[in-house]
């Protein structure tokens, strides 16, 4: 076995499921027969690591590190940095200089990346070292694994977000008469398209689910709102923040483009809402989740808190082994009851590339998704998380920041 210390470290967006992939994984490392050495987190991501802000997590109480397992944001705290190619051997020397040879990063598109480049740069100046991605991403981007922890989570309080404001809508007699969802999604569509899984009958919402995936038409989409309305007298909308005209241009971005170049996106909703009234006469109501869709603890999946932390445990049971230059995959397996079981990609197939969601899970006209999408995106929702209580609200923990912080 490889002897040395271990860092581990979050980057990007939260899910609500983040803590529980790194405490399976430090529980998994601490627990582990003649462990190589202590771990670290390394604070506020790859950032942190640059700064030598350094947590031995091994000084952590037992029981805050089990707490991370029902606690939402990013308890290691995050970051958005695009590592330059020039400064990968600075991060090779820091590891070098705790004595670092295992390297866990958990995060989605752009943090495998960083992971993947992390491990040529490693092996390129001759420091031998694991380095094991570990995925989260509630936008479910990430190819080659068959969903993403994080994801089932954030669809489970969509969905159902969208039930309980559908029958508000449907219920109460106001000037409000068109409702518009706005969900998070830039480029992929997974989580917006989740909020079909609140509707049990046909006239309940959501009536209209608009994806990154399909070209978005203005004029169709005044149509279908209309019919929707003559209908029922109402109309209930989601729409991803992401959605794009056929030249592929963000219907709503102000601009801006963040460290690694992604357009900042803001308004979607609001869009529409003004396109519906304006041009159709109807007053709208925009709702803009933002990040209660990704921080809803009190509501995630048990079966998503599982996988995510299944996956902390993988990535380190893989590098103790031997294994590195891999992100961990959930594998599901074929059959009517839903099974899944942890595989593993390598980095280099992984990094900067996009899921999206079928266009064949997509219906004809562009505006709901199929049977198809439904039956693969329910079973990932169920079950619900026992979260502790204390005064009516969440129990939830944070890792104290001055016991086992590294000296420079």
């Amino acid at each position: 076995m490889l002897q040395g210390n271990a860092v581990i470290a979050q980057s990007g967006g939260p899910t609500a499921v983040i803590n529980s992939s790194v405490c399976g994984a430090v529980q998994t490392w601490l627990a582990a027969e003649n462990r190589p050495g202590t771990i670290y987190a390394a604070i506020s991501g790859i950032k942190g690591f640059f700064d030598e802000d350094l947590l031995d997590l091994s000084a952590q109480p037992a029981e805050a590190i089990a707490g991370l397992r029902w606690t939402p944001g990013a308890g290691l705290f995050s970051c958005r940095y695009k590592v330059s190619e020039e400064e990968y051997p600075r991060l090779v020397e820091i590891c070098q200089k705790y004595n670092i040879r295992y390297f866990f990063y958990n995060g989605g598109n752009d943090s495998m990346d960083t992971c993947n480049k992390m491990s040529l740069a490693a092996e390129k100046l001759g420091y031998e070292m694991r380095v094991i991605g570990i995925p989260k991403t509630v936008d479910n981007d990430l190819p080659i694994t068959d969903h993403c922890p994080g994801f089932a989570s954030a669809a489970k309080y969509l969905a159902a977000t969208v039930m309980e404001t559908g029958i508000d809508l449907a219920s109460v007699a106001t000037k409000n008469k068109v409702c518009i969802i706005e969900a998070m999604g830039r480029n992929a569509g997974w989580l917006t398209a989740a909020a079909a899984l609140a509707k049990r009958t046909p006239d309940e919402a959501p009536h209209l689910i608009y994806l990154p995936e399909v070209p978005f038409d203005t004029e169709q989409f005044l149509r279908d709102v209309q019919v929707v309305y003559d209908r029922l007298g109402y109309c209930f909308v989601v729409a991803s923040e992401g959605i794009m005209d056929k030249d592929g241009n963000y219907i709503a971005a102000d601009g801006r483009v963040d460290a690694f170049g992604h357009a900042q996106l803001s308004g979607a909703g609001e869009t529409l809402k003004n396109l519906v009234e304006e041009r159709l006469g109807l007053k709208a109501r925009c709702n803009t989740l933002g990040t209660a869709q990704r921080s809803a603890m009190h509501f995630a999946s048990k079966t998503d808190a599982d996988e995510a932390y299944a996956t902390g445990v993988r990535a380190v049971e893989l590098a103790l082994a031997g294994k590195s230059g891999l992100m961990i995959t959930l594998n599901r397996e074929p059959g009517e009851e839903y099974r899944c079981t942890l595989g593993e990609a390598p980095l280099s197939s992984v990094a900067n590339v996009e899921k999206k969601v079928p266009r064949e899970w997509v219906n004809a006209e562009g505006n709901y998704v199929t049977d198809d999408f439904i039956k693969y995106c329910r079973p990932l929702i169920e079950g619900e998380v026992a979260v502790p209580m204390r005064g009516g609200l969440p129990d939830y923990v944070a890792l104290n920041m001055q016991l086992g912080r590294v000296q420079k």
